[in-house]
């Protein structure tokens, strides 16, 4: 089976850490790494706000899955792991992931953990989606 690492441009450079999306062309499905609310240039967006957060990690989220020719209508499975978890943080995380889909929701799984990549990002989501 092949696969196709890609870094679309756009997304927050990190060669040889990781690649942002990993497209299994025969199985139909591609693989999102876990996306933090970075700008392309790597920066921060939403400092202490778990919703501006999301909204960047949906912008993220739609670009890698462009380049995978695919969009967040086909996402079939999500994990949202977030840090200084309240159920009240939840809400706004939602509905930024579910903004321009008409969709049903994917399946999903919600962790809450102690922290992430680093202290200042608070949400960071996995995604696959079909192609």
């Amino acid at each position: 089976m092949s696969l196709l690492h890609l870094d679309p441009e756009g997304l927050h450079p990190l060669p040889g850490l990781l690649s942002h999306a990993v497209v299994l062309p025969e199985a139909g499905l591609v693989y999102l790494s876990g996306q933090v609310a970075m700008n392309s240039s790597g920066d921060l967006v939403g400092a202490g706000d778990h919703g501006q957060q999301a909204e960047q990690i949906v912008h993220n989220i739609d670009t890698a899955l462009a380049a995978a020719g695919t969009n967040r209508s086909r996402v079939v499975k999500e994990v949202i792991y977030i840090a200084d978890y309240r159920l009240e943080v939840v809400a706004p995380i939602i509905a930024a992931l579910r903004q321009g889909s008409t969709t049903p929701p994917p399946a999903q799984t919600i962790v809450g953990v102690a922290a992430l990549y680093a202290p200042e990002f608070l949400v960071e989501v996995d995604i696959v989606a079909a192609i």
